[in-house]
């Protein structure tokens, strides 16, 4: 059998008796490594480079101002022997016009580079870098993965400074198309932040290409979550008793309809939260969930008044997990608390459907019954934690505001359940004095 010339020996015997001859490409593929490295050339001053370990490099050996320069022009083989000339004979016509392609190599790689650091992605991630210390870390994982799924494919890559209306409209398109109007809007938000940060840092210097482009797009809708009618709650009551759920659930389902907390708000309940001797519960400001499109910022902490009904069912539930930091931990990892959707799960075992009731709805519930009963709209407002919209108002709003009403509201309250849970004569729901 036949075996393979070593085209390399062959082109080394000739080349050092002043022949040049080109290189072909079953030469370049059948070359064999040395114990010194082997260069084959092919004129013009390009050559194949080949190290003992068998890599094969094309190299342009060229003279700038008397002064021997290397360039390289690629790696075999994904730099075909065709490729490599054609980047030789580029080099030679910038050599040919007075200029050192090796610089404007060095020019375009740091170009480059510049881009990179100034990309989209870049910049978005220094924000967020930033942004994050004042985030709730739940949600600032979802910023986070927002701008990854939606914004960084689309634009991650592109300076910061050359992007237009628009490609921002285009990606946000994409978003409304599958119905995603909630996101839509936290990502424009969060995509005019980028661009509000990028200008501040000297990275832009026009507008920002995100203002007013909320008027491009359907407005969002309120999601309002389903809930029952004050009227409803006696046979409320009734199912909730018979129904075969744990007693902790139970606990916790009461405990939602009497404190009308956000379902993350009670899940995460700890047992050092609570002053029963003040009659006191306080939500940690990084579990209060009532902060605008940008980002849950972690403000002040959320005071509630806990009735008499409330702190009966601590009491209870201290049987329960009181050696433990969770007031409702969970069953596999008591480390973590039950599962976002232990409460509604419980509801629908109630024989209720997600049409008729949520965890989140007994919010509603509690202050429509409220409103009805005469309680200011401020103190129910106050008691749900709802963010003050009015910025000037808003600076001088603090947790223990109107907490002489609200206590009065919340036992209030606690007492107008418990003659619905106990199957009395329903208290009319006449106006109170406050």
């Amino acid at each position: 059998m036949q075996s393979t010339p070593n085209w390399g020996y062959f082109w080394g015997y000739f080349q050092p008796w002043g022949y040049t001859l080109s290189l072909t490409d079953v030469a370049v593929r059948s070359a064999k490594p040395g114990d010194k490295p082997v260069k084959l050339s092919d004129g013009d001053g390009m050559f194949l480079y080949i190290v003992p370990t068998g890599g094969k490099m094309w190299r342009l050996k060229y003279r700038v101002d008397g002064k021997e320069k290397l360039l390289s022009l690629g790696q075999y083989p994904e730099v075909t022997l065709k490729q490599a000339r054609a980047r030789r004979d580029d080099a030679r016509r910038l050599l040919a016009a007075g200029t050192d392609p090796a610089e404007i190599r060095k020019a375009t790689k740091a170009a480059k580079n510049a881009n990179t650091l100034n990309s989209f992605e870049a910049v978005a991630r220094l924000w967020f870098a930033k942004e994050k210390t004042s985030l709730v870390a739940t949600f600032a994982a979802k910023v986070i993965r927002s701008l990854e799924a939606d914004v960084f494919p689309a634009i991650g890559e592109r300076p910061v400074n050359e992007i237009r209306p628009p490609e921002i409209v285009a990606l946000l398109r994409k978003i409304e198309a599958r119905g995603a109007m909630e996101t839509l809007k936290r990502v424009r938000q969060r995509c005019a932040d980028v661009f509000t940060f990028a200008i501040t840092e000297g990275l832009r210097e026009d507008v920002n290409p995100v203002l007013g482009m909320e008027k491009s797009f359907k407005p969002v809708r309120p999601v309002h979550r389903a809930s029952l009618p004050a009227r409803e709650l006696p046979e409320f009551f009734i199912r909730l008793n018979a129904a075969r759920i744990s007693q902790p659930v139970k606990l916790a389902i009461r405990l939602a309809l009497l404190t009308f907390l956000r379902p993350g708000e009670l899940r995460g309940a700890r047992w050092q939260e609570l002053n029963i001797e003040a009659g006191t519960w306080v939500v940690p400001a990084e579990r209060d969930r009532t902060r605008g499109l940008i980002g849950m910022k972690m403000k002040e902490a959320h005071l509630v008044p806990l009735s008499r009904q409330v702190i009966e069912i601590f009491k209870e539930l201290h049987a329960y997990s009181g050696d433990r930091d969770l007031i409702f931990p969970n069953r596999t990892d008591p480390q973590r608390p039950i599962s976002d959707g232990t409460i509604n799960s419980a509801l629908r075992a109630m024989g209720y459907s997600a049409a008729e009731v949520s965890g989140h709805g007994f919010r509603a519930t509690a202050a429509s019954a409220l409103s009805e009963m005469g309680f200011r709209r401020e103190v129910i407002d106050r008691q749900l934690s709802h963010r003050e919209r009015n910025p000037v108002l808003a600076a001088y709003v603090h947790q223990a505001e109107y907490e002489e009403e609200r206590r009065r509201m919340m036992q209030h309250w606690a007492d107008y359940l418990d003659v619905l849970k106990d199957g009395k004569k329903i208290i009319p729901m006449k106006r109170q004095a406050v």
